[in-house]
């Protein structure tokens, strides 16, 4: 894809990243959470969107490459950030170029991004919602390959029985529980120890 930004930057929760296409509005065609340090989550940034044009993050204020950043990516950095961080932040009004997943894919992340900040639903519920009851596993499939985590909040949808379910992210179900963490839902109430 040419013409994409890509550019990582540091979380709570880690280095996460983001790609984006479509100057100067800036569009996102891709968020990245962390991997294994800012060097794993770039690695696997520019395995997704080869030919990127990469670039540093630096801390508002600060001198360095952030100048060709659009301004609605610095603000969906800026969101993601003190979502990751805590804080109640609606990640839905982010732009994203869903041109390059398929139509149900698309469906399926639309609808995910109306789940409320610090509430949970599951793969069955959201194929109901989709007027599907029965794709429930599509549902799960669709969510397990979503290129936009955390923007459109996978982590949100649960198994049956408010099981945690599958997450594809590193980490896998601990990253779902501490982003949820972050957002005031605890799947495992917590312990003195």
């Amino acid at each position: 894809m040419s013409g994409v930004g890509v550019i990582v930057f540091p979380t709570a929760i880690g280095h996460c990243g983001l790609a984006w296409a479509g100057e100067p509005g800036g569009a996102v065609v891709g968020a990245q959470l962390p991997e294994s340090g800012a060097e794993g989550t770039r690695t696997r940034l520019r395995t997704r969107f080869p030919g990127a044009t990469e670039h540093e993050h630096t801390e508002p204020g600060g001198t360095g490459a952030l100048v060709r950043v659009p301004d609605r990516i610095l603000g969906a950095i800026e969101a993601v950030t003190a979502s990751l961080a805590g804080e109640d932040v609606d990640l839905s009004t982010i732009p994203l170029d869903l041109r390059s997943v398929p139509p149900f894919h698309a469906r399926v992340y639309d609808l995910a991004r109306t789940i409320p900040r610090g509430t949970t639903t599951t793969y069955g519920e959201l194929a109901r919602r989709l007027g599907e009851p029965g794709a429930a596993q599509a549902v799960g499939q669709a969510l397990g390959a979503n290129p936009f985590a955390p923007i459109v909040p996978c982590h949100r949808i649960l198994a049956a029985g408010g099981k945690p379910g599958g997450f594809s992210a590193s980490g896998g179900v601990a990253t779902k529980e501490r982003i949820l963490a972050a957002e005031g839902v605890h799947l495992t109430p917590p312990t003195l120890f």
